[in-house]
């Protein structure tokens, strides 16, 4: 089916992308694969290419409001490449939009020029050793010095994506206890520079998939974070929070609908490639049935996200929206990747063909940004259940 969700200037920008994408990506990703970490500076070559400061108001470098489309196509054509932008998505997509909703004018001079430059890079850390989903738990505690100048930092985050390429970390930590009426309550949003003394690195994680991109332990000891550097109001942590998770779920189903696409592709072309008993395996009616189930799968979820993408644009795009979103797609996907990898048989389980890093780096998509079973306690919520 046709898209209608883009225009000429959208097309314009696709190709663009995918010429960065093939001259300076596509050469270096396996090394940035067996490096576990993306080269910093394509960052800053992104930033001169106009794509870090999305939403970055232009005074400051940036593009201006500007539709979620952009980074939509972005996901796309590196799904088509077979590759993957570091931790890119996260720090433009994610984590961007907590300070342009919540900086303030002192804080968007000191920090957006860098950001829109490629300079400065984001990361976000929620997610502890004994608290995944369940925000309400985070132990990671910032108390005000003697002073009243500094937050005094403590405690410690696991599963950070992108970290060792970043300059600024958001860190979610509790300014004041939790009460009985209410766990979430004291919450708050320090942004953290990652050279600052105390901030460690512990083990660089090793993943299944997603190896272009560093996932971190990191640690706070007696971090003094300047109080200029509170994002939004002090306590009022997990609503932000709440808030910016509809874009990051919105964002992991629709790279996950281009990494299904490309799938797609990807067995497509081998089939037609692979002779089998004197033919193309193509020209087995089970590969014929496998492609066409997955086709419509794929085109099902294609307009849900299109859709989500339309209502985000409008600033309508609800949490229970992004739920669905993310729980029907990634779970599409992890289906319609695995059929495509089965269709390549043996070769689909080597990492030289381009469905085996789809498969892997697909596995995650159901468990970050929030699990299936949470997508679907949201979801249900809504239903009013």
């Amino acid at each position: 089916m046709k898209r209608s969700i883009f225009n000429e200037d959208h097309e314009a920008f696709r190709a663009t992308i995918r010429e960065f994408i093939a001259k300076k990506v596509k050469p270096h990703f396996e090394q940035w694969e067996r490096d576990n970490l993306t080269d910093r500076e394509v960052f800053r070559k992104l930033g001169a290419l106009g794509v870090m400061g999305f939403g970055i108001p232009e005074e400051y470098g940036g593009t201006g409001d500007i539709s979620y489309k952009y980074q939509v196509i972005i996901s796309e054509e590196c799904a088509q490449a077979a590759v993957a932008l570091g931790h890119y998505g996260v720090s433009t997509g994610i984590v961007l939009p907590y300070l342009l909703n919540l900086a303030n004018e002192e804080q968007k001079q000191r920090w957006f020029p860098g950001i829109a430059s490629g300079d400065i890079m984001l990361c976000v850390a929620m997610t502890e050793p004994g608290t995944g989903s369940d925000l309400a738990g985070i132990r990671t505690n910032a108390k005000l010095s003697e002073d009243g100048k500094h937050y005094i930092l403590n405690g410690a985050k696991t599963f950070i994506t992108g970290a060792r390429n970043s300059e600024l970390c958001v860190v979610a930590a509790r300014t004041s206890p939790a009460t009985a009426e209410d766990r979430r309550a004291g919450l708050s949003l320090l942004v953290v520079p990652t050279d600052s003394e105390g901030f460690a690195f512990g083990r660089k994680l090793e993943k299944i998939g997603l190896r272009s991109s560093d996932t971190n332990e990191i640690s706070f000891t007696d971090v003094k974070v300047p109080v200029e550097n509170l994002l939004g109001a002090e306590g009022k942590g997990f609503s932000y929070l709440g808030h910016n998770l509809a874009r990051e779920r919105l964002q992991i189903g629709a790279v996950a609908a281009a990494n299904a696409t490309a799938a797609i592709q990807f067995a497509k072309e081998y089939t037609q490639q692979r002779t089998v008993f004197g033919k193309p395996v193509a020209l087995f009616q089970n590969t014929k049935f496998v492609l066409a189930e997955c086709a419509a799968e794929v085109e099902a979820l294609q307009a849900l996200v299109d859709k989500a993408i339309e209502l985000e644009d409008a600033h309508e795009l609800t949490p229970a929206d992004a739920a669905k979103v993310k729980l029907f797609g990634t779970e599409v996907a992890g289906r319609v990747i695995d059929k495509c990898l089965q269709l390549h048989g043996g070769y689909g389980y080597m990492l030289e063909y381009p469905i085996a890093r789809l498969y892997a780096d697909t596995r995650v998509n159901r468990i970050y940004g929030g699990t299936s079973e949470v997508m679907k306690t949201i979801i249900a919520k809504d239903m009013g259940l």
